[in-house]
């Protein structure tokens, strides 16, 4: 019987402490610079502005970041990958940079 209850709280501790995956990547990212993107399946709008297609994943997204028009897209030309962490938050990661930009949902605003 004293062997059962540790192997139960031990159980219980694994599922709660397990990641828990968002529901999805779609929706409006922002990032702390003022830059913002939005996802909808295969569909992005890059920070730049620009419509396109890319790789996606229920919990991630990738493209090749387009050359610049208009705007410009800052980072032409390279990988950016994404993947979500929670509802909240995204990691992208954007070519070979040594640094993750932590990407967070757009707040909502009323006008």
């Amino acid at each position: 019987m004293n062997k059962i209850i540790p192997a139960v709280a031990a159980a219980v501790f694994l599922l709660v402490a397990s990641p828990a995956f968002a529901d999805r990547i779609d929706g409006n990212w922002c990032y702390q610079d003022g830059r913002q993107m939005t996802i909808d399946g295969p569909q992005i709008k890059t920070p730049g502005g620009t419509v396109m297609t890319g790789e996606y994943d229920r919990h991630a997204f990738r493209y090749i970041a387009p050359p610049g028009e208009g705007q410009g897209e800052p980072d032409a030309g390279a990988v950016i990958a994404m993947v979500q962490l929670n509802d909240e938050t995204i990691n992208v990661q954007v070519g070979k940079a040594p640094a993750v930009q932590v990407w967070n949902r757009c707040k909502l605003t009323i006008s």
